[in-house]
């Protein structure tokens, strides 16, 4: 393991979420156990103002998560220029097992953690508290995934060998991989394409309706088609290159880091929409503003790649 700045930066945050984490799991189940809305009395009182800090602490890791995720992949974008044939993250998260899976369940998590702090939002916004007990029960199941992140996080710097020698992103992300995305490969991009634009579709037709289900459904199958279809057949036109598909090289400097607006916007509309989505069906009623988040983000990320090929073909005449 190389212990850049970087790298100890990431371990030690995760050692203070690990720790305040685990006062908060503690404080959060006595909370749960012991929280009743209708009373006034002098215990009710202090789980008040215990459950309060509690919040604070749980809102401040979650919410720093968030960000982080952006830094645990810049990182790996570094470590690239260290590790032998690595040519972006995408060498550097392979070149460990389980890297890819760390990554994917790292997204996943930007959703679970987001959801916990729509739900703590709604509950410190109404004098009513009614969210309190339930908020609390969730993190203790959240705090679950949080350390095994955490876990795999660790694991994963610790296993990085620098002297290995790696494959490149154009290896990684070919019909010729010998992991399940050279699968993906074996469909027509242009597939993937149109049920990319068809699950956008889709999640238009859900906010003209007004439907919270169908928000959720149709965005997170929006979310998993746009990354496929980024991969598939948008980044072949981002770099102008029919043969690279690397969904990490849209974060290096060539491309003007366009790939961190990229997923910012895609995961913004997404998470907006289905987190929003699932707190409207707890609070049994439709909250607009959750939806129009959600339409105006993913309605720029869809019109930002989109203009790849298009200007592409403007260009050239053909298609990639």
């Amino acid at each position: 393991m190389s212990l850049t700045p970087e790298i100890i930066a990431l371990l030690l945050l995760d050692t203070v979420f690990l720790l305040f984490g685990g006062i908060a799991f503690v404080l959060s189940a006595g909370i749960a156990w012991r929280w009743r809305s209708n009373e006034t009395t002098e215990l009710q009182y202090a789980l008040h103002r215990r459950s309060y800090l509690v919040s604070v602490i749980i809102n401040y890791i979650f919410m720093l998560k968030i960000p982080l995720f952006a830094f645990f992949i810049y990182t790996c974008d570094k470590l690239s220029a260290i590790i032998t044939g690595a040519m972006c993250a995408s060498g550097v998260v392979n070149s460990v097992d389980f890297g890819l899976y760390l990554t994917l369940f790292k997204i996943v998590n930007l959703y679970v953690f987001g959801f916990w702090l729509l739900l703590n939002d709604a509950d410190m916004n109404d004098e009513k508290l009614p969210f309190t007990r339930l908020k609390f029960i969730l993190f203790m199941f959240f705090f679950i995934p949080l350390c095994v992140e955490i876990g795999l996080e660790i694991g994963f710097f610790t296993s990085l060998n620098v002297s290995k020698i790696v494959s490149c992103c154009g290896t990684l992300f070919s019909a010729s991989s010998t992991s399940s995305i050279s699968l993906l490969f074996s469909v027509d991009e242009k597939i993937w394409m149109m049920i990319f634009y068809g699950c956008f579709a889709l999640s238009v037709a859900a906010y003209v309706s007004r439907s919270s289900l169908a928000s959720v459904v149709s965005n997170l199958l929006l979310a998993l088609f746009a990354l496929i279809a980024l991969i598939l057949f948008f980044s072949p036109y981002v770099y102008e290159l029919p043969t690279h598909h690397c969904p990490f090289c849209l974060l290096q400097k060539e491309y003007f880091y366009v790939g961190y607006l990229l997923y910012a916007l895609l995961f913004s509309g997404t998470f907006y929409a289905a987190a929003g989505g699932v707190l409207d069906l707890v609070q049994k009623r439709y909250t607009k503003r959750f939806y129009r988040l959600s339409l105006f983000f993913n309605t720029l990320y869809v019109i930002g790649i989109s203009l790849y090929p298009l200007s592409y073909y403007l260009r050239n005449g053909v298609w990639l």
